[in-house]
């Protein structure tokens, strides 16, 4: 697992040992990354991770000018290790880490006020939490207008097409993986 473009290009990232966590695959991350660039320009975007693993999505924007990351992982030695993968790539700086489940920690980062220009969800395929983080962005309103919504997901399960404000705009398979993009209806 690498970083594939910008400041950190080339760099490689560790990943825990076992099944613990699922990190994206290069191939799936690069055509995750062109699909955001026909979109919108990553510079000085606020990045969220949610479910983030090793960090390498949100470690990959920040690598491509992302202003700032926000990650949130709830097991700890996988943050550890989260944030070693940021100072490996000297990305640090502008990385924010929270030991948090996913819940409490957007219900945190509405109370601060904190708004995100694209968030990534990445949880186990398994998780309950499919049914609950996407409407939770869109309720606490933690997207900005012009937001993006990236899920990641088994290709076998597809997710609704609505979460309160938050649509479906696009679903793409590789292999066993989907991503899917919401954005605001009507922003």
């Amino acid at each position: 697992m690498r970083v594939i473009a910008g400041s950190a290009r080339g760099l490689k990232l560790t990943a825990p040992a076992g099944l613990q966590t699922r990190p994206t695959a290069d191939r799936v991350k690069e055509s995750l990354f062109s699909i955001i660039a026909s979109r919108r320009n990553l510079a000085g975007a606020r990045i969220l991770d949610i479910c983030a693993g090793t960090g390498s999505l949100g470690i990959e924007a920040l690598s491509r000018g992302a202003a700032s990351c926000c990650f949130i992982e709830q097991e700890r030695p996988v943050l550890a290790l989260l944030e070693k993968n940021l100072a490996r790539v000297g990305l640090d700086g502008r990385a924010e880490c929270l030991s948090l489940d996913a819940m409490k920690g957007l219900n945190l980062l509405s109370r601060q006020g904190k708004q995100f220009d694209i968030a990534f969800f990445d949880p186990p395929y398994s998780s309950n939490l499919y049914a609950t983080v996407p409407e939770a962005l869109s309720t606490l309103s933690l997207l900005s207008d012009e937001g993006l919504l990236v899920a990641e997901c088994s290709a076998r399960t597809a997710l609704a097409k609505r979460y309160d404000s938050l649509v479906r705009i696009d679903r793409r398979v590789y292999g066993d993986t989907a991503l899917e993009f919401f954005v605001r209806e009507n922003p």
